[in-house]
């Protein structure tokens, strides 16, 4: 792998903010080379797998980001700040930023086994640190793991409905439903 640079991380930095917002195939080539500040040839010199391999590491980076916030605003056994965070993010960002897998593991992972790793990677790191805090509150390692399950794609589900319907709405219709049923199971 080439070493890292400072056009190398700009790439990346670029294209997981362009695939979040656009997803991959309404985002260009030329748009990633000037979002990234450097010549085409310096994008196939750090990514000699092109647009897909810078793809695939993106959205690892994206996920990796995510994953630490998670595990962050778990850490004090809190849920609503997850909720809180992810609503800031869509009202800052005029609903333009949910989650920075969906867009492109709906738009590409069919047609592309390392972006569909990248995405199956992440949502699994996201759903382990569900799981990892709901172990930590007191729950069972099974029902821990089918509860991190549920949250997770409720929580996918909420923000996509949020982004498009324009409204934090569902998001927190998930996030007090989940609440509750975090307690209840931990009664």
């Amino acid at each position: 792998m080439p070493p890292r640079t400072d056009s190398r991380q700009r790439f990346l930095d670029a294209a997981a903010d362009l695939f979040h917002t656009k997803s991959y195939h309404a985002t260009g080539l030329n748009e990633l080379v000037s979002a990234g500040g450097a010549p085409k040839g310096s994008l196939y010199f750090h990514f000699p797998g092109g647009k897909e391999q810078l793809a695939a590491e993106a959205l690892t980076q994206s996920s990796a980001q995510l994953r630490d916030i998670l595990r962050a605003l778990l850490s004090d056994g809190d849920t609503d700040a997850v909720f809180a965070a992810l609503e800031h993010n869509l009202l800052a960002s005029d609903f333009q930023r949910g989650c920075p897998l969906a867009t492109v593991a709906l738009d590409a992972a069919a047609e592309s086994e390392p972006i569909r790793q990248a995405c199956v990677s992440g949502f699994d790191s996201w759903r382990a640190a569900i799981e990892e805090f709901l172990r930590d509150k007191g729950l069972d390692a099974e029902r821990a793991a089918r509860l991190s399950i549920v949250s997770l794609t409720s929580l996918e589900g909420a923000l996509l409905l949020a982004k498009t319907q324009r409204d934090v709405a569902p998001l927190r219709t998930v996030a007090a439903h989940l609440r509750t049923t975090i307690e209840r199971e931990l009664s």
